[in-house]
């Protein structure tokens, strides 16, 4: 039997269950990230402690070493790169914050390649031994420093010198050297306990970060909202718009598109026997002078008492004689020419597209049954019939 709770479903299990998965599965990666910065700040802060080179292990090097001079690292591979245009570097500092992000092999617009050879870091200068000569940057005549965060290169500022040059290194070894020569420059200024404290102080604030295991969640946490894409948010925007929507179909007045509709001739017809157009009886159409005439004996339909309409026969419409009002009849799709002697017509009356109708300012347009009917007028009122 499937596990219920006091409500008979096994929803709210299904939903604990994923739930408890995904925090977990967020914790461990935490968790891992965490150890990777951990170790790597620990691991740092070993060789900070330990790193002293010997003056045997530049045997073999073509580099004379001064009195009291020792090799600390050497890297086989490195090419020398110059800056094409003049720069002002940082003075040196001794920032040990590991790099966050993987550097490209790649080199930094303005900056080109001038030699190859092996990087050696003395414990009083940096070292390229090239294929076209040697480069010697000493640490005490450095006026600048700079390591590109996006690309391995090193840029290195002295007084002797006008060119801005420097290292790029393999992009597997550049956070390496870069630790390394911070170290023996701090080695060359007397401040290793500086980036020894330094390093402690990293440690602990990192310690501080460590993420903590999540609570389990039970099946009484459980909400509906939580099937919902978006949760409560979601519900309230669909809340609004269900009570939005039928306000806007009752403010749009929608006419009721199954009436009939009655052509009327919008202009007299010409010729000398014109009759003017407020005398003129109404023609019968093609369709009604098809319909069999009523016998004597057959009474026309009398017309429901309307008590409206015993009060106001043109239902609030102005006074007419071409019998438009807002009763609601036939909609007039062709009005008669005369229409804006009696109704107040808006601009470009006669290049409406649609049926008769007045907007909300109290003006007449031809537009209804479009979107835009009545746009410039604060919308439509009301439909014009006969």
């Amino acid at each position: 039997m499937a596990k219920t709770e006091s409500t008979g479903s096994t929803w709210r299990y299904r939903w604990a269950h994923r739930q408890n998965v995904r925090r977990v599965s967020t914790f461990r990666g935490a968790e891992a990230a965490w150890r990777r910065r951990d170790d790597e700040l620990r691991r740092l802060r070993a060789l900070a402690a330990d790193f002293h080179g010997s003056a045997a292990a530049g045997a073999g090097l073509p580099l004379e070493l001064a009195d009291g001079e020792v090799v600390l690292w050497a890297l086989p591979a490195a090419q020398l790169v110059e800056v094409r245009h003049t720069t002002v570097l940082p003075a040196p500092d001794l920032t040990v914050t590991p790099t966050t992000g993987p550097l490209r092999l790649r080199r930094p617009d303005g900056v080109r390649v001038a030699d190859a050879g092996m990087a050696v870091i003395t414990s009083r200068r940096l070292v390229l031994l090239g294929g076209r000569g040697r480069r010697d940057w000493a640490y005490g005549r450095m006026t600048g420093l700079a390591h590109d965060p996006a690309a391995p290169v090193t840029l290195i500022q002295v007084l002797d010198r006008r060119r801005t040059s420097g290292l790029l290194l393999p992009a597997d070894a550049a956070a390496d050297f870069r630790f390394k020569l911070t170290l023996a420059f701090a080695d060359a200024i007397e401040q290793r306990p500086a980036v020894l404290a330094q390093l402690d102080e990293l440690i602990a604030e990192h310690g501080q970060l460590k993420p903590f295991r999540p609570a389990v969640a039970t099946p009484g946490q459980a909400r509906l909202l939580s099937f919902v894409p978006g949760g409560r948010r979601t519900v309230a925007v669909a809340a609004g718009i269900a009570l939005l929507v039928p306000v806007a179909l009752i403010d749009s007045n929608p006419s009721d598109p199954t009436g009939t509709e009655v052509a009327v001739a919008a202009t007299p017809a010409p010729g000398p026997s014109a009759v003017p157009a407020l005398v003129r009886p109404a023609l019968p159409t093609p369709t009604q002078s098809a319909r069999p005439k009523p016998s004597k004996s057959t009474k026309p339909p009398s017309p429901r008492p309307s008590s409206t309409a015993s009060r106001d026969p043109r239902c609030g419409a102005p006074e007419n004689p071409l019998g438009y009002d807002f009763c609601g009849g036939t909609r007039i799709r062709r009005p008669a020419a005369e229409v804006c002697d009696w109704f107040e017509c808006v601009p470009q009356f006669w290049a409406g597209r649609g049926y008769l109708v007045q907007c909300r300012d109290g003006s007449v347009s031809l537009t209804g049954g479009r979107s835009d009917a009545c746009a410039k007028h604060r919308g439509v009122r009301q439909t014009i019939t006969k």
